[in-house]
């Protein structure tokens, strides 16, 4: 059986600083390539940013993101998984948090960082995966 841990692998794990400015954080995500990072302080998670909370509070609050530390404007609330955590559980966990990505967690510490993208990239390979072997077993037959 498949868990978090599969999915997310011995990916790099990005984050920033809370201290950073929106700005700084903003071209690091662009760098990365990713919607959503961890926030983090003293080595301990204290939020997430994403392009949702750049665009609600900072772009229509009008504020500078040059001067706005991520700290002001990130999302605090976050809801983890741990790494042994199913596909199915983790999908669970998004719907009734309403999020998109999760940090996924070892004994309290964060190792991961998992996306809906990742899930349904998951789970598209494995059913590609269970109709070949599908196919193979009706042709073999």
């Amino acid at each position: 059986m498949s868990n978090v841990r599969d999915i997310v692998g011995n990916r790099v794990l990005f984050s920033v600083q809370e201290s950073e400015t929106v700005a700084g954080v903003a071209r690091q995500m662009a760098d990365f390539r990713v919607g959503a990072i961890l926030v983090m302080g003293f080595g301990q998670l204290r939020g997430v940013f994403s392009e949702r909370d750049l665009m609600l509070r900072v772009v229509i609050q009008r504020l500078d993101p040059e001067t706005t530390p991520v700290r002001a404007v990130m999302s605090t609330e976050v809801a983890t998984i741990e790494e042994t955590a199913s596909p199915e559980e983790a999908m669970e966990a998004m719907h009734r948090h309403n999020c998109r990505h999760l940090p996924v967690t070892r004994a309290g510490d964060v190792v991961g960082f998992l996306s809906m993208r990742d899930l349904m990239d998951f789970e598209l390979a494995r059913q590609t995966e269970e109709l070949h072997h599908m196919k193979a077993y009706i042709h073999g037959a």
